[in-house]
């Protein structure tokens, strides 16, 4: 169980830790990762489970969750925060990029 690991990091160390994850599970290991990190997400988990208002909402591959939801909640939380994550590549920070208003056909996840 690993919960929002990269949120106290510097953007510098957020990649290394990244790259940790993606190696443990390249080796097999399963993991339960808590995270606001979707494009990571969206990149490393077979699944994911999208909490809203302490309870599961959705479920299911990431492409159906994050990209198809059935539910408007984990496209509006996305915007609501104006914030989303590039994934970062090997040595690369995480770096924030801040998405056009939501009436600017900005795209959702």
């Amino acid at each position: 169980m690993l919960d929002e690991i990269t949120s106290a990091l510097d953007p510098e160390l957020v990649g290394e830790v990244l790259d940790l994850l993606r190696d443990l599970r390249s080796e097999g290991m399963t993991m339960l990762i808590c995270t606001h990190e979707m494009a990571f997400a969206r990149e490393i988990a077979d699944q994911v489970c999208f909490l809203h208002h302490g309870g599961l909402l959705e479920s299911g591959p990431p492409a159906d969750v994050l990209d198809n939801p059935a539910s408007p909640a984990p496209r509006s939380s996305s915007a609501a925060s104006g914030t989303r994550w590039r994934t970062p590549r090997p040595s690369q920070p995480t770096t924030p990029l801040r998405a056009p208003p939501a009436d600017a056909g900005a795209p959702r996840l």
